[in-house]
This record gives C-alpha cells, structure tokens and sequence, in this order.
C-alpha cells in the first residue's frame, strides 16, 4: 500500500532555521497550512513545532486547527465568498480581503455573532491575481476603514502564484508607501506590511528586503526548504519533508512496443510506435498509485534508481526498470520525493495513508 511520511525532525530543523531567520530581521510570520490539506496530525505537528499563526484556505481546515489548538491566530488568505461568511467569522481571527461588499458582510456578520475580525487588504502589484489596484487604495481604505468590528491590520501582497511575476524590492517598497501615505492620512496605524510569502524569502536572505515589510505567510519553503528564485534547496535546509513510498505490485519482462490496433487510451492519448524497438523486452513494473492520486510530472525520481515512469491509468502507474539492475521484485517499496503540486495531490488524495516518520 501507498504511503505518505513527514519526517518530524526535518520539519523541526526547517522550522527553527526559518525562525531564526525571522527573528533576526525582527519579521513576524505565520505558516501556510494548506499544502497540509486538513490533516488533523499534520497539523498537530504543525502546532507542537510552536506556531501561533495559521493560514489556511479552506474554512474546514481553520475550524480543525482552532478544535486542536484555540490560541492559534486562525488567517483565511483568499478571498471569502459570501456563503462562507458566517463560517469565517466563527473560525478566522484574519482574512484576506479586495472587495468591499464582502468586508461589508464581513461586519455585518462579525456584529451579529459579537466579535472583532481583523483583515488584510489586499493590494494589486502585477501578478494579476487578488488585489485592489494601487490608484484605488486610499478610497478603499476610505469606505471600510470605520466599518463595526472590522479592524485593519495589514496590507498585503501575492506575487508568482499566477502570471509567475516575481517579487522585487522596488514592488514592496511602494507596498510600504501605500502603508505610510494611508496612515497620514487618517490618523490610523496599520501594524503589518504582509508583502512575504516563500518567493521572497530570498530577497530577505540577499538583504534586500525593505525595512517596511514586516509580515510573512511562509508554507513551500517551510516543507521543501525551497529557493524559487533559483529552484533549489535552500542551503542549510531539507527539501524531503515528505516522502512518498508505494509498493510494486507487479512485475514481468514485456515487450517494449504494444500489439494490436491502436486507439486512444482513457486519458485520450493514442500511443506512438517505435518500430526500431520490435523485438526488444525489458522489464516493467506497476506500482500502486495513479492519476487519481498525482499527476507522474510531479514525482522526483533520484537518478540511481534506475527507473523510468512510461504511463499512468486512474489507480496504477507503468515504469521501466531496464534489465532490472537493482533486482527490484513485487512487494518492494520505491521511494519518491515530490514536487509541491504533488504533494498537495497526495496529502488531498484519501486513498494514500498518512504518517510521521
């Protein structure tokens, strides 16, 4: 049987290297929980590593960490939708908001159920997803600031989750101006510039991060130790906080081209031939997941396993072994890593098991 381990020591040391990175630059920071998919051990160990802050964007998800752990400030970072209105005012302390009616329902809701709910305004800086446009942000502010039990804690930013525009100091120092210039103007302190997410972690690294920023929402580079400015490791990290292990569950010497006429496979792909390979055999395994469990792009294969992935149905995947140097045979477990996508493919997938290794 498939399954999923989180290495709870490489969580720990990725944690506390973040942590101490944070502290050092005097930056607050909560941790992106949505890669983690609701897991109720997951984010057990999320909570027992320390965390306080917990962004999420499934509703679902914040009500089981404010279940697991009640001081936990709760953020819902994309924009809510007005059915969820009364289930955010119930289970995040913080959301993420570019549209007015909805803080509108926000307050009108938040006075119905007696609370205080704060929010971060959004702000567009060219990424081309969630976020008012700069020219329009002081009349925004304008319109929600005095809003009943709505409190204004931040502005913040996305960059790289759409168009893949990456963040530079020029774009987050006028995120910082947008903050001082509202401020002067009505008399009003806004605690965070929330402009950080793993994409910039970088910039900070480089110290080129403005000294106004100073608010994170860090979940990539926390469970991949992951640069996405260079595509690496960042050095000093682990990139395997998850590893994927699935078992083989059969395994002959075939041919390597198909007989028969050919017709497109479920997936709408019709196989091409390789006449040069008639004749030629090699052995194939099946392992036990498929495409209803990870996209086979998304799994990082170490080049001494001597595999190659050759195709994927609903619930089992095809590889080539070769002469099958490595002497693999049924029952033996094949461990991959995973890029993001992947895991979040796995960790939503409820036919893999999960563990913490």
């Amino acid at each position: 049987m498939a399954f999923l381990n989180l290495y709870r020591d490489k969580l720990q040391h990725n944690f506390n290297f973040l942590k101490e990175l944070f502290d050092k630059q005097q930056v607050e920071w909560g941790v992106v929980s949505k890669l983690l998919c609701g897991n109720r051990m997951y984010l057990k160990e999320l909570i027992n590593l320390g965390v306080r802050e917990i962004h999420d964007s499934r509703i679902s998800n914040l009500k089981k960490v404010k279940e697991i752990h009640g001081d936990v400030q709760t953020v819902y970072i994309k924009p809510p939708s007005k059915r969820n209105i009364p289930k955010i005012i119930s289970y995040a302390d913080v959301s993420l908001n570019s549209e007015l009616d909805t803080i509108t329902w926000l307050s009108e809701e938040a006075v119905r159920q007696n609370k205080h709910h704060k929010i971060i305004i959004m702000v567009e800086t060219g990424d081309l997803r969630e976020g008012v446009m700069g020219d329009e942000l002081v009349h925004f502010y304008e319109q929600v600031f005095e809003l009943p039990h709505i409190e204004i804690i931040g502005l913040g930013t996305n960059l790289n989750c759409l168009n893949g525009v990456m963040p530079s100091t020029d774009k987050l120092i006028q995120l910082s101006l947008y903050k001082q210039i509202i401020e002067l103007k009505f008399n009003k302190k806004i605690p965070w510039v929330s402009a950080g997410t793993s994409v910039t972690i970088p910039l900070m690294m480089r110290q080129q991060l403005p000294a106004g920023v100073n608010h994170f929402r860090v979940g990539e580079t926390l469970y991949f130790g992951a640069d996405l400015f260079e595509d690496k490791v960042i050095d000093g990290m682990h990139g395997d906080v998850f590893e994927l292990f699935t078992e083989i569950i059969e395994m002959h010497e075939k041919p390597l081209v198909p007989s028969g006429e050919l017709a497109a496979n479920p997936q709408g792909v019709v196989a091409e031939v390789d006449e040069s390979l008639y004749g030629k055999t090699s052995f194939r395994a099946i392992i036990d997941i498929g495409l209803l469990d990870i996209d086979p792009k998304y799994l990082i294969i170490e080049e001494n396993m001597g595999i190659e992935i050759i195709g994927a149905s609903s619930d089992m995947l095809v590889i080539d072994l070769g002469d099958n140097p490595h002497q693999y045979k049924v029952g033996d477990l094949l461990p991959f890593q995973l890029k993001y996508m992947g895991a979040l493919a796995i960790l939503n997938s409820s036919y893999i098991d999960k563990r913490v290794a």
